[in-house]
């Protein structure tokens, strides 16, 4: 048997699924290409199932975690329903880079549509507060992460990006209510910074979610959610357009707490460019 055929598995073992598995499998068989899109409190939802339920269902087809099944997922469907953004784009020239461009502009222009203004301010009065702000991301998350630690680093000095997973739990773990996390995580699936979220929140700090979906794991954890565009298939992970969306979204959260904090944000602005003159010839 083909084992990149996640959907013809999931047919063979039906009879053996319980009630329970069996309504996600006739959901995943009938809504496929809508699943590789989907977190998996939003398939639980669509099923009308606990979480722990989708975890079973993928223990019952031998997968370790969700992630994994959505990667057996899109490698089940059809190459023709991967977005270009993935490389296997037919286009050549300047047909394949207007494309790119156009699938860049349309992260952008997606995430700037999902962008709540509410959720922003309430963020950028969160930062005001916060003693301490942490950036946390993990895999490609962790370079939006550091790219957001270097952005706000001109403007004020109690920006923190904790690399190390350990660390981050160390981090968490000495938190409080003076302190907040900004967690990057496309999926919000991400084991790692629930349970670091969990943590800081057990001990008062604030925490925000810059993620694509709405309703995650993650997200339960949130004070605030922004939400990002650019729909990326398990085979993409990383994609430019969603760290992008990212980005775009890290720029609006700069420029409401420079516009927060005026004087302060152009006092530190000026020291910090300062700085760094003797580095330029």
């Amino acid at each position: 048997m083909d084992k990149n055929n996640l959907l013809l598995e999931i047919d063979l073992c039906y009879k053996e699924l319980t009630r329970t598995e069996k309504k996600i499998a006739d959901f995943v068989m009938k809504e496929a290409e809508r699943v590789l899109f989907m977190s998996i409190t939003e398939l639980a939802d669509n099923c009308g199932v606990a979480e722990a339920s989708v975890h079973r269902f993928c223990r019952a087809l031998k997968i370790k975690g969700y992630q994994e099944f959505k990667m057996r997922l899109s490698l089940s469907l059809n190459k023709d329903s991967q977005p270009a953004s993935n490389g296997e784009s037919t286009k050549k020239g300047k047909g394949l880079i207007g494309g790119i461009l156009q699938n860049h502009i349309n992260a952008i222009r997606e995430t700037n549509e999902l962008l709540d203004e509410k959720e922003v301010i309430k963020t950028v009065n969160m930062m005001s507060e916060a003693k301490n702000i942490v950036f946390v991301g993990v895999g490609n998350s962790m370079i939006t992460a550091a790219e957001a630690y270097g952005r706000f680093l001109h403007i004020t000095p109690k920006v923190y990006y904790v690399k190390d997973n350990h660390m981050q739990s160390m981090r968490a773990a000495t938190a409080s209510k003076d302190d907040m996390f900004i967690f990057f995580s496309y999926s919000g699936d991400t084991t790692d910074n629930i349970n670091i979220a969990k943590l800081a929140k057990s001990y008062g700090a604030k925490v925000t979610v810059i993620s694509r979906y709405p309703k995650s794991p993650l997200t339960k954890e949130a004070d605030s959610i922004l939400i990002c565009g650019s729909k990326e298939s398990p085979l993409e992970g990383g994609s430019m357009g969603a760290k992008m969306s990212q980005l775009h979204i890290i720029d609006v959260l700069f420029q409401y707490y420079y516009q927060h904090n005026l004087e302060e944000s152009r006092r530190n602005n000026k020291e910090t460019a300062k700085a760094n003159l003797d580095k330029f010839s």
